[in-house]
């Protein structure tokens, strides 16, 4: 049964990191002015009582990783470290100005690329330069990703006394046919290095990213994997669904054949025997794709109803306001979504002009709130309801139809006002959201835009 279950639920489909998706926002609707009125709103109304968050995007790398959707740019010129910082702060100092009073930063997340590309000196200009307009929030957490071929102890170090608590490293596969194949190939002593540096140091959250579903990944190339991961003790782990997406431009996916790529059950298999290994070693499911011990506050927020999900993915804490700085990073103020310039030398010459880098975006209507909300419940616990007038929509009905045949295969569990994942249907969590997708329903795409939700 349940390799029928996969058969038929593996289709293209949304992560949620956002609801509307990207490829549904109205941009015709969609003003800089606009942007600026919903940043400013939602920073009136947060600011004071939970502060807001800031991605940092830094897209540098020095060779390409062939299994990376992200923005990037190769090189190994570490000359464009300095001008970038100064893009950031600018960009910086233009929303401050917005802003109108200081910011109260809860959450500073620098992601990648490889933010471990960047040299000490600039890490702590940046680290600086941000907070010289900003104050600490009460708990406030700073986190960041390192790269374990070139993160060094005297990054963690410096990070670590800019106020850093958590980094994860990006692990995807030890096996040296896969690391071959992805083109990152670094060996377990690496690892095993960066995270005991930053445990000896006082990092309080160490995390380690693996992907299943890489080209030619094997299921003893998982278990290996996840018995050297549970010698090295993280505290939490994104165990991620490895998402082809070839036609994306620039992401280097076409370095390997659709047939060196594990698909419908034998890529769920890979999944089902790892989280099994996992939750062996007292690893919690948390969420889709994340897994955490009892300790990690992520856990904590999960079991207490506060776990919260962005464009970071998955955080301990909610703030309502998330400005995204930096090429291609994405803002999120709650009622609205903004997308800054996908190309460096078009990010440089908005900021030239001191504008923000705005460049496409989406407001969010009534009924998108509505929705989005609901998905977010859906991403977080693993249940939803419409008992309140303000949760209910007028295509309730037709989305209960939707969701009949998930509950006669055993995938969620229905009630008047209320929908459950049970924990089987916690494998298809991306297609029950897809039911409440109002502007998916409404519009399938006529070609590919997702990757495979299975």
């Amino acid at each position: 049964m349940k390799n029928n279950l996969i058969q038929k639920y593996n289709v293209p489909g949304p992560r949620y990191t956002s609801y509307p998706t990207v490829p549904y926002w109205e941009e015709s609707k969609f003003s800089y002015d606009q942007w600026v009125t919903s940043f400013r709103q939602s920073f009136a109304e947060s600011n004071a009582s939970e502060g807001i968050s800031l991605y940092i995007h830094l897209p540098f790398c020095e060779s390409l990783c062939t299994f990376c959707g992200c923005n990037k740019r190769i090189t190994k010129n570490h000359n464009v470290e300095h001008p970038y910082i100064s893009a950031l702060l600018k960009e910086w100092k233009i929303y401050c100005s917005l802003l109108g009073e200081k910011p109260r930063i809860k959450e500073i997340h620098l992601g990648g690329g490889t933010p471990t590309f960047f040299a000490i000196k600039h890490l702590e200009d940046l680290i600086n330069g941000l907070m010289s307009y900003a104050i600490k929030a009460p708990g406030y957490e700073f986190s960041f990703e390192g790269h374990p071929n070139n993160t060094t102890r005297e990054q963690l170090q410096k990070l670590y006394d800019l106020g850093f608590r958590r980094v994860s490293f990006g692990i995807q596969d030890y096996s040296p046919v896969v690391q071959k194949a992805i083109h990152r190939e670094q060996p377990f002593h690496n690892v095993a290095k960066v995270t005991f540096w930053a445990r000896e140091i006082g990092y309080t959250s160490i995390g380690h990213d693996i992907i299943f579903g890489l080209p030619f990944q094997q299921l003893e190339d998982i278990v290996d994997t996840i018995e050297k991961t549970k010698s090295l003790k993280p505290d939490r782990l994104a165990f991620y669904s490895y998402a082809h997406t070839p036609w994306i431009k620039g992401n280097g996916q076409r370095g390997f054949k659709e047939e060196d790529i594990p698909k419908d059950r034998e890529k769920r298999l890979l999944y089902e025997i790892g989280k099994t290994l996992l939750e062996r070693y007292q690893y919690h499911e948390i969420g889709m794709d994340h897994f955490a011990v009892t300790e990690d506050a992520l856990y904590t927020s999960f079991t207490n109803g506060n776990l919260h999900r962005n464009f970071m993915g998955y955080s301990a804490s909610k703030t309502q306001l998330m400005i995204g700085l930096g090429v291609s990073s994405i803002s999120d103020s709650w009622y609205g979504f903004a997308q800054n310039a996908k190309n460096l030398e078009d990010y440089y010459q908005l900021l030239e002009w001191n504008i923000l880098p705005v460049t496409k975006g989406h407001i969010l209507n009534s009924e998108d709130l509505i929705v989005r909300r609901h998905i977010l419940n859906l991403m977080c616990q693993f249940q939803t309801s419409w008992n309140e007038d303000t949760l209910y929509l007028q295509e309730m009905p037709e989305i209960l139809v939707r969701l009949k045949e998930m509950e006669q295969d055993g995938l969620v569990v229905l009630s008047p006002d209320s929908i459950t994942v049970t924990t089987a249907g916690k494998a298809f969590v991306r297609n029950i959201c897809m039911a409440f997708d109002l502007h998916l329903q409404r519009k399938a795409p006529n070609t590919q835009l997702f990757s495979m939700t299975i």
